[in-house]
C-alpha cells in the first residue's frame, strides 16, 4: 500500500572511475547498469585485475570531472568531450569519451572477468606514474560484455564495475545517528552512496524492500556490508588508526544485533543496495534528480527478515 512522501532525494553521486572521487550531480540518467557514468572506468594491475582503495588508498585522492552536459539526457560525447582526471603532484589527464579502440582482455574485477576497452599508454603512465606500479585504464565494453548482479538476490539487472549492484542507497538521518557516536563525524563521502536521502527515520531504509522515486520503482536487493573503504580518509588517503567507524559500527550494526537469528558472518551493514526496475529497458525521461520525493510501497518487517 502507497505512503506518503517518506523522505527526498537529497544528493546524487557518481563515481566514474572505481575507487577514485565521485561527482556530486543535481541529476542522473538512469541506463541499464545504473547511473549513466557510474563505474565505467576501472584502474587494473599488470594482470588485469582491479585495483580498489582497499589495497591502493591513494585512489581516494584521485579527482574525476566529466563535462556538465554528461549528465543531459540523451547527450552524445564530441570528439573534445573528456573525462579530466587530477591528483596531487600529477599533470593533469584528458581521456577523450569518445570509445577507444584497443581492447585489454583478461580485465577482472572480484568474479567477474571479461575484455574491456584500454584508455592507452598516456593514461597508462599517469596511473603507473601515481601508484608506484604497472597500471592501466580501462573501461567498460557493454557492447560485448555483461556483468549481470549476484542471482541469489535478484535476477535479470546488470553492473559495469561497481561491487556489486547498481545502486546505494543511504539517509542521511542515519549518517547524523552514526556521527552522534563517533568523536570525530564522518562526511557522507566515506561512504560512496549513489543516492542521499532525507527526511526519514534513520536506518528505516534498512527495510525499503520496494520503493518510488518520483515514478521509477527501486527494490532493495539487500543490505550494504561495509568493508574497510570507511576507514579511509578520503581527503588525505589515509586509514584510520582506531579503524572508525567500522568499530563503532559493530556495536549496533553487526549481523549480531541487527540479525541474532541468522548465520554470524561478522558483517556490519550501512546502507542498502538497490536495482532499478525501469532502468533495465531504454526509454526516454528516465532521470533522478536532487529534491525527488521518495514514496515507501513495501517494507520487511524487521532487519532480519532483510536479504544480508
Amino acid at each position: 500500500m502507497a505512503k506518503a512522501t517518506a523522505a527526498e532525494v537529497k544528493s546524487i553521486f557518481v563515481y566514474p572511475i572505481k575507487s577514485c572521487r565521485g561527482i556530486s550531480v543535481s541529476q542522473a540518467p538512469l541506463v541499464s547498469t545504473g547511473f549513466r557514468w557510474d563505474r565505467q572506468w576501472l584502474v587494473v594491475n599488470s594482470k588485469g585485475r582491479a585495483y580498489t582503495q582497499r589495497v591502493e588508498p591513494k585512489l581516494a585522492l584521485v579527482q574525476v570531472e566529466l563535462p556538465n552536459e554528461a549528465f543531459s539526457e540523451g547527450w552524445v560525447p564530441t570528439k573534445s568531450s573528456y573525462l579530466v582526471i587530477r591528483a596531487p603532484g600529477m599533470d593533469e589527464l584528458k581521456v577523450p569519451l569518445s570509445k577507444p579502440c584497443e581492447i585489454a582482455d583478461g580485465v577482472s574485477v572480484w568474479e567477474w572477468s571479461g575484455s574491456a576497452f584500454d584508455e592507452g599508454n598516456e593514461a597508462s603512465k599517469w596511473f603507473s606514474n601515481y601508484l608506484g606500479k604497472p597500471s592501466r585504464l580501462v573501461r567498460f565494453n557493454e557492447a560485448t560484455e555483461t556483468r549481470v548482479v549476484d542471482p541469489n538476490y535478484v535476477r535479470g539487472h546488470k553492473t559495469m564495475f561497481s561491487d556489486g549492484y547498481p545502486f546505494l542507497l543511504l539517509s542521511q538521518e542515519s549518517l547524523d545517528a552514526l556521527n552522534k557516536l563517533l568523536e570525530e563525524p564522518l562526511p557522507v563521502n566515506r561512504f560512496r552512496p549513489n543516492i542521499l536521502v532525507d527526511g526519514c527515520e534513520p536506518f528505516s531504509e534498512d527495510l525499503w524492500k520496494e520503493i518510488k522515486i518520483n515514478r521509477f520503482t527501486f527494490h532493495g536487493v539487500k543490505l550494504c556490508s561495509r568493508c574497510k573503504v570507511p576507514t579511509i580518509n578520503q581527503e588525505t588517503a589515509i586509514p584510520s588508526s582506531k579503524s572508525e567507524p567500522t568499530v563503532t559500527l559493530s556495536t549496533f550494526r553487526s549481523d549480531k544485533v541487527l540479525r541474532p537469528t541468522r548465520k554470524q558472518q561478522g558483517k556490519v551493514y550501512f546502507g542498502q543496495n538497490m536495482v532499478c526496475m525501469d532502468s533495465v529497458t531504454d526509454g526516454k525521461g528516465k532521470m533522478i534528480k536532487v529534491g525527488d520525493p521518495v514514496y515507501v510501497h513495501k517494507v520487511h518487517p524487521s532487519c532480519a527478515d532483510a536479504p544480508a
